[in-house]
């Protein structure tokens, strides 16, 4: 099936790109900023050699959907999004760290609370925990932003302050907005069924001084759902949770030997597994909008765009 991986646009206006690990990011003039969310499927920060069908349409239309559903508590970037890959907002200088917020011990936490550790990014983490369970209050562990082919890092707060990345009165506007936007992602979820397990947000800041989210909001790439029907039998029996986010993905490197670490080659997709992360990802859509997902036309998703674009741009 046809994915885009590749971006070489040449958009109106165009001033610079850069080649994130899944979306390719184009400045334009009139301080514009167009991301084009790719078919690429990231890992471990590792980019997967082959795409996944509609993925990066999938992860476009939830975080357009997500930045309308949150727009009256947390100013974002967002102005328009002409092709169903491609959103359009304001440029912003982007903050050097990701806003991780988690209300459940799952995937790194768990990792790392099962390796011995009790303090994740400064936060303490409760004794006597299993793998799944609800932390008394959602807990921020912040990492800093990898470049494209590095490993994100855990830090904590004060180091964030200490080493300068972000200024204490931006710091304390970041955790607000976080908080905010997990606490109304979580009532979202509830009402499809679902438990937002853990998140990540970004942030940048207008030319203005506004701080705006930026990126990507409530996706399976950028989140972690449970299926709440079910959670508490299956923690009392001690049962790995229904889960609607790429953890299955990563899963199924870990079975293949594979964690993003030196030496470890990736390991194979065949063409019948990569149907089936398609379609996994189709059921994330439809589970966490709550709508039915519709196929755009992908006979050729690079001139789709560059038409869809241009018309916009045009206007």
């Amino acid at each position: 099936m046809n994915t885009i991986i590749k971006t070489n646009f040449n958009f109106p206006g165009q001033k610079k790109v850069y080649h994130g690990k899944v979306r390719s990011v184009y400045t334009l003039d009139n301080n514009q900023l167009l991301m084009v969310a790719t078919d690429r499927l990231s890992a471990f920060d590792v980019v997967m050699p082959k795409g996944i069908p509609y993925k990066g349409q999938i992860l476009n239309q939830i975080a357009t959907k997500m930045m309308k559903e949150t727009e009256d508590l947390v100013p974002n970037w967002l102005t328009a999004t002409p092709d169903p890959n491609v959103a359009i907002g304001e440029a912003c200088e982007p903050f050097k760290v990701e806003m991780v917020i988690r209300g459940y011990m799952s995937g790194h936490a768990a990792r790392e609370y099962k390796a011995g550790k009790r303090i994740l990014c400064g936060v303490a983490m409760p004794e006597g925990m299993k793998e799944n369970d609800k932390f008394p209050t959602p807990i921020i562990t912040p990492a800093t932003k990898a470049e494209m082919g590095d490993h994100d890092e855990d830090i904590s707060r004060e180091d964030i302050l200490k080493k300068g990345i972000v200024s204490e009165e931006d710091y304390i506007v970041l955790e607000d907005y976080t908080q905010k936007l997990f606490e109304r992602g979580t009532e979202i979820a509830a009402s499809r069924g679902l438990i937002l397990v853990d998140t990540k947000y970004e942030f940048g800041k207008t030319k203005s001084g506004k701080i705006v989210l930026i990126d990507e909001i409530h996706t399976p790439d950028s989140s972690r759902y449970f299926y709440e029907d079910g959670y508490q039998e299956r923690q009392l029996k001690g049962e790995g949770q229904k889960q609607l986010s790429k953890e299955f993905v990563r899963q199924w490197l870990i079975a293949n030997n594979f964690q993003g670490l030196e030496g470890q080659p990736v390991p194979e997709m065949s063409d019948d597994y990569i149907t089936t992360v398609s379609e996994r990802y189709i059921e994330l859509y439809e589970n966490i909008t709550g709508e039915h997902f519709i196929k755009a036309d992908v006979s050729n998703i690079e001139s789709r765009i560059e038409k869809n674009v241009a018309s916009y741009l045009t206007k």
